[in-house]
């Protein structure tokens, strides 16, 4: 189970990033802007780089470790996450 997280997280770490990249770089003119408009586009372009921020831990951190917790109980395990 353990390797199959690990090997999965690995595959989707290089999309996961390029695209929060590509994303980020696009915005990066709408928060430094300072004319006209600016007051619109700045929160948008925050809330929308924060999103990605937020997606990017949920699909390589959150996720998995869900995956294994559900995996585990499914198969009877009695396993609960340090943190419960």
């Amino acid at each position: 189970m353990d390797q199959a997280i690990v090997t999965g997280c690995v595959l989707r770490l290089r999309p996961v990033v390029m695209t929060m990249m590509t994303t980020l770089l696009g915005l990066l003119p709408l928060v430094l802007a300072q004319g006209i408009g600016a007051e619109v586009q700045r929160p948008l372009a925050t809330v929308v780089i924060g999103g990605l921020f937020t997606s990017t831990a949920l699909t390589l951190v959150v996720l998995p470790a869900l995956y294994r917790w559900f995996a585990e109980r499914e198969a009877g395990k009695d396993y609960a996450p340090e943190w419960v």
